[in-house]
Parts: C-alpha cells; sequence; structure tokens
C-alpha cells in the first residue's frame, strides 16, 4: 500500500512540477481551457468532443512540440474537452430542442418541455448537476477498475493470449456499432488492411506504397483519421444541407424563460437517481464501442420503470433529464477503462487520446503501465523504475482538475450559451472543413498529410453512405499494428508453430467467441 501511495503522490506532484523542477500550472490552465472549449463546442448543434478534439490535436502539437513535456498541456486540453462536450451539449436540447451533441438527444424528451414551463434554468442546472457527478462516479471505477484489469491482464496474458484479445475486441466492437454488424466488420478489415501501407516489420522494406517513397514510414496517423472522423462528417453534412435533408430545429428560435434556480433540496432528491443513472452509464462505457446513446436509452428506461409517475416522463420531469446526462457523462470516464488497461479505445474520443499519446513522449497506454515496481534509492535519490505508471496517476490527476473546473466555470458558461444553438450549420461547417485541412497540413507533412487527410475522408464519406460504422474502421487501422507485433512475437516464441493460438485455452476461448460473435453476424444479415 505504501508503494501505491508513493506512486499516487509522484503522479500528482508531475502534474504542478516543470522539466527544471520548478512549479507549473500549464497543465491546469490547459485542462480548463479545454473543459471551456469543450462547453462551447458542446453547444453548438451538430458539433461533438471528438470533432473538437481532432480539430486541437494538431494545433496543440504544433504549440507544445514533441516529448514528454508536452505530454500533459496536450492530453490536459483533449481531456477537458472530452468532458466538457458532454456537459454543454444539453443546453440547446433543453432550450431548442436542439441535441447540441448526439448524447443530449434523449434529454430533449423533458428538458425541453421543463423549459417551455418556464423552468429552463433548473432544467440546465439539472442536467449540469448529474453530468458532473456522473462523470465523477465513472471516473473514481476507471481509477479503481484500470490497475486491476491490468494487473489480471499482465499476469494471466501472454502474446499469444494478448493476440486472441484484441481480435475479440474488434469483433465485439462490430458487432455492437451501427445496424449493420457484418459491415461493421468488414469496414474493421478494410482499416487494418490500409493500415499497413508503408509499413514492414519483416525486414524487406515497406510494403503496398504503390512506387511512392513518401508512404515509405507508413500513413500519417493523425491526418488519416481527422479526414475518415471528420472531414467525412462535414461532407455528408454539406451535401445533406443542399439536398434539403438536414434535419431543422422544431423551436421557432426563441429562448425560453429562464425560471427559479435548483435548490438544494432538489439536487439531494436527485442523487439515487444519478447514481442508478451513472452505474448503468459506467458499466456500459466500460465496454468498447457501446457508446452513450444505449447508455441513456437504458437509464431514461430505469428510470421510468423505478417512477411512481412512470405517464409523466416526457412531460417535462427532472428525472428524465437526470437519467439521461448522468448515464452520458459516465460513459466518457468508463470508455477510458479499456484504454488505460489494454489500450483498446472504445469510442473516438478515445482514440483521439490514444492518437495524442502516441505522438507525443514515450508513454503508452496498456498492462504494461500498471506495474508497481519498487522505487529504490541510488545515490541519494529516488529511482522511479516505472515512469509510465507516475504518468498515468498524472492523467487520473488531470481529470479530477477537469472534473472540477466543470463543475464551477463549467456550470457558470452553461448558462450563457443559448444563442450558440442559433449558429447555422451552413456557417459552422466550412470553418470546421478549413481547420481541419489546416491542421493536416502543419501537422503531418505539408501536402503528404493534407492528401491523406482528403483520401480518408473520401473514404469516410463512402462508408457513411453505404451505412457502414466509422468506428470499426478506426479502430482496425489503428489496433492493427499491436496485432501484427503481437502475432508476429508469439511465432516467434512458439518455435515458429502455425498453431500457436490455439495451444492456449485462454486464447482458443476468446476465439471461440469471436466465431460466435461472427457467427451471429452472418445469421443477423441473412435474417435482415
Amino acid at each position: 500500500m505504501d508503494l501505491v501511495l508513493q506512486y499516487i503522490q509522484l503522479g500528482i506532484t508531475s502534474v504542478f512540477e516543470g522539466s527544471e523542477g520548478g512549479l507549473t500550472l500549464l497543465p491546469v490552465l490547459m485542462v480548463l481551457i479545454g473543459v471551456l472549449t469543450g462547453v462551447l463546442i458542446g453547444a453548438i448543434p451538430g458539433m461533438s468532443g471528438p470533432f473538437a478534439m481532432a480539430i486541437a490535436l494538431p494545433i496543440l502539437v504544433s504549440i507544445f512540440g514533441y516529448g514528454n513535456d508536452a505530454l500533459y498541456p496536450v492530453l490536459g486540453c483533449l481531456l477537458g474537452i472530452m468532458k466538457g462536450a458532454t456537459v454543454g451539449g444539453a443546453v440547446p436540447a433543453i432550450l431548442f430542442r436542439t441535441p447540441g451533441t448526439p448524447d443530449a438527444f434523449l434529454t430533449t424528451l423533458d428538458g425541453y418541455p421543463m423549459a417551455a414551463k418556464g423552468h429552463a434554468r433548473k432544467a440546465i442546472q439539472t442536467a449540469h448537476f448529474s453530468s458532473v457527478l456522473g462523470d465523477n462516479f465513472s471516473d473514481l471505477a476507471l481509477f479503481i477498475a484500470a490497475p486491476a484489469i491490468a494487473l489480471t491482464v499482465e499476469r494471466i496474458l501472454g502474446l499469444p493470449e494478448k493476440s486472441a484479445l484484441i481480435i475479440l475486441s474488434l469483433c465485439f466492437m462490430a458487432a455492437v456499432v451501427g445496424k449493420a454488424p457484418l459491415k461493421g466488420l468488414l469496414g474493421g478489415l478494410l482499416g487494418m488492411f490500409v493500415s499497413l501501407i508503408g509499413s514492414a516489420m519483416s525486414g524487406n522494406g515497406p510494403r503496398l506504397t504503390m512506387g511512392m517513397p513518401e508512404l515509405g514510414n507508413g500513413l500519417p496517423l493523425t491526418s488519416a483519421v481527422l479526414g475518415v472522423l471528420v472531414i467525412s462528417e462535414v461532407l455528408v453534412s454539406m451535401e445533406d444541407i443542399r439536398n434539403n435533408r438536414d434535419d431543422a430545429s422544431s423551436s421557432d428560435g426563441k429562448r425560453p424563460k429562464m425560471g427559479p434556480r435548483l435548490t438544494w433540496g432538489e439536487r439531494t432528491a436527485m442523487l439515487p437517481g444519478i447514481l442508478r443513472g451513472a452505474s448503468i452509464g459506467t458499466l456500459i462505457g466500460s465496454l468498447p464501442g457501446i457508446g452513450t446513446t444505449t447508455a441513456a436509452t437504458l437509464s431514461y428506461d430505469s428510470a421510468k420503470r423505478a417512477s411512481k409517475t412512470p405517464e409523466a416522463f416526457g412531460t417535462g420531469v427532472p428525472a428524465g433529464v437526470v437519467a439521461t446526462e448522468s448515464a452520458n457523462s459516465a460513459v466518457s470516464g468508463a470508455n477510458l477503462i479499456p484504454v488505460m488497461s489494454l489500450g483498446i479505445p472504445g469510442n473516438s474520443a478515445a482514440v483521439f487520446i490514444i492518437l495524442a499519446v502516441e505522438t507525443i513522449g514515450d508513454f503508452a497506454f496498456g498492462p504494461q503501465v500498471f506495474q508497481f515496481t519498487p522505487i529504490r534509492e541510488i545515490e541519494g535519490f529516488d529511482t522511479i523504475l516505472n515512469a509510465g505508471l507516475v504518468t498515468a496517476f498524472g492523467i487520473f490527476t488531470m481529470m479530477m482538475i477537469a472534473n472540477f473546473w466543470n463543475w464551477t466555470f463549467g456550470a457558470m458558461l452553461m448558462g450563457v450559451l443559448g444563442h450558440l444553438a442559433k449558429i447555422p450549420k451552413s456557417v459552422m461547417l466550412p470553418v470546421i472543413l478549413m481547420v481541419s485541412l489546416t491542421a493536416a497540413y502543419a501537422q503531418d507533412g505539408g501536402y503528404l498529410g493534407l492528401l491523406t487527410a482528403s483520401v480518408f475522408a473520401l473514404i469516410g464519406y463512402v462508408l457513411r453512405r453505404l451505412d457502414v460504422s466509422i468506428l470499426p474502421f478506426v479502430i482496425g487501422f489503428l489496433l492493427a499494428p499491436t496485432l501484427e507485433v503481437l502475432v508476429r512475437g508469439a511465432f516467434t516464441a512458439s518455435g515458429g508453430d502455425p498453431y500457436f493460438l490455439l495451444k492456449s485455452p485462454i486464447a482458443l476461448v476468446m476465439l471461440a467467441l469471436s466465431a460466435f460473435l461472427l457467427g451471429r453476424m452472418v445469421m443477423q444479415a441473412r435474417k435482415t
């Protein structure tokens, strides 16, 4: 226990310690900037946390550069955006029945009727209180679960088992994301194939470069993800606007009366509902790929079943806002459980956290992080044998700082954001497109980054129009190199045995589950 407390203390102090040993508040300031940016972005319909994170990452890297000193400011800002956007999305959902983010869609069911009754301020404060408490709850679950899962994985799973675990994760992701699991699987396989361009581990030189030496080091990672996740969505939205298929707000654009504030007695009465919603959101969020919509739906249904007046839901009851917002925000922290413990991203926001870590410094997520190696004193100085664990606790510290800023400045900002919902997409989308292309150009080698972002934007556009979920493609693109390293290592360690995956009982069980998910996808596709 003393060793754990030592690492926790080192992690906390590392956030406030500069490269030369002096006090620095830069990570804390960047977390605040991230939270405020996230709340602002969340309040703009059509925008979301991953959108803002995708645009912010190249800008942050260009400002802070590379190396371990840049890791905390960049990650702090991204974590703040992720948390703030989830909170801010409730504002236009309540005031104008226009969800700022997809996460807040169900908030409109009771939030907008509350505003129509003259209780807009109470609805916004209910959303904020539930959201931040749910976020805190899931963060605590992350702090406890991630080290425990990582230690278990590192002790039990070897190279074959880890290879089978990634295969299972990809199959599970395809099965639960989107309406067509088989399409999701094909998208994941396509992402894995594309990631092989330029990268070669066999020593025979770059592969699949089509004679282009610029691709010898592989595709620019940030530009590729920026293109397929962000720019493709911009293209789809612009086409929808042109074809007059863009959803219009059902409100008249007038801001409703704000009304009275939320009392502390009312906040206390919400705690059981918040605990229920946060528990559901944490459980759903710890499973990669299921997402906030499922968590909000289950939480809303659970609250309705537990209510003595279920018929009131949908007419403007605070319990409906509590259920959706607490579950939505609980997903964000819990989604980092597979990231921190296994290095497997569970949603789009987690993808950009992974990208930031891989782009900056020498820290990497995975089971190896949570090894509590002893801290030895050598020549009068404490020598840390696992610097990655200190960084992990530093990230936990910045998440708690983000929660504090959400409690304070986030609450003040939410009350004055209603006018942002009136910004039309026709104004926002060109700005997003310009910033995204500029970021790709500046971040990843000039025209190569620009070309990569454009090509992947077209890939993402085609996938979206074919109703193929983008997330399995991105996850496959990110995890394929790791899977190849594990498979090659396990194959070499087994002495070249082609059946090395079948020799481990744990790996065999995981492969059997993967085969079951594949069979289920095929059967579902036939029924459809």
